[in-house]
């Protein structure tokens, strides 16, 4: 079967967000093929994502909250400046709400762990990372904070007394930093930007509504029931009725928007507005 192309896939995941026979008549119009098989989906994951160096930090955290050691492997390609997402990864640390204990690693992961920092050898975790003074230094210490139990321990000395900056800053930008320990670190402008430079966000619903472009986003939302499919329908409730009520049944609508999608630089709110203004 032949992969559909970046712009079929944009087009196709918001025409999941119409009945089916909607659906049906704007592919006969626009010429678009059929959805992808779960399958095709995912191979086209493991071949080809030539975006993935772009990859949002929250989108990696949603996918490896399957926890499973296929897709664990492959994120742990396209995260490579992400010190402490690789350590648990190549440990068995889960991501999924309420999992315990370790899951497999897979047997194709790439090279080993990142070496342990000789400060939290000499210091322990909290020590440290009350030791930090550098952005480096940060991040190898926040390297070390793995379980949901050390990130605990972290809000909890940071409640105690605040710690450095840097490693303040090395840990919010980790997408499994708990939004209540995220929270405690401060809500400065500069502070909020550094986070969404990295893209995490709170949930998959704010990255479909604000981030872009556009087509690199749909494409996400297009393999999102095998990368994230426990967190892909509050996207899809986020953006359905902008969908219905711009673009619904109208086919000129939809021929626009697979006009625009491959070059239009907004978001997808405004993709799916501009498309209905201009039909």
């Amino acid at each position: 079967m032949r992969q559909n192309s970046t712009v079929e896939q944009a087009v196709g995941s918001l025409l999941g967000l119409v009945d089916g026979e909607t659906a049906e008549r704007v592919r006969a119009r626009t010429g678009l093929p059929s959805p992808e098989r779960s399958k095709a989906t995912a191979e086209r994951l493991r071949r080809a994502w030539t975006w993935a160096t772009q990859l949002p930090a929250s989108v990696a955290l949603w996918i490896l909250e399957n926890d499973d050691p296929e897709l664990n492997a492959v994120v742990w390609r396209y995260i490579s400046t992400d010190s402490g997402l690789r350590r648990a990864i190549a440990r068995g640390v889960p991501f999924g709400p309420g999992r315990t204990g370790t899951i497999p690693v897979d047997r194709t992961l790439p090279g080993a762990e990142n070496e342990i920092p000789e400060s939290y050898v000499r210091h322990g975790l909290v020590g440290s990372l009350r030791e930090v003074d550098s952005m480096a230094a940060g991040r190898a210490a926040a390297s070390m904070v793995l379980t949901r139990a050390d990130w605990q321990t972290v809000g909890e000395a940071d409640g105690e007394r605040p710690l450095p900056g840097y490693a303040r800053w090395a840990l919010s930008v980790r997408p499994d930093c708990p939004p209540s320990v995220r929270a405690g670190f401060g809500s400065h402008a500069k502070f909020t930007h550094r986070v969404r430079q990295v893209g995490v966000y709170d949930g998959p619903a704010e990255y479909v509504m604000s981030e872009g472009p556009a087509i690199r986003v749909l494409e996400v939302l297009a393999m999102g029931h095998v990368l994230f499919p426990n967190r892909v329908r509050e996207a899809e409730d986020a953006l359905r009725p902008l969908v219905r009520e711009h673009l619904g049944d109208r086919e000129e609508a939809w021929a626009v928007l697979a006009q625009l999608v491959e070059s239009f630089h907004g978001n997808v709110p405004e993709l799916v507005v501009t498309a209905g203004a201009i039909a």
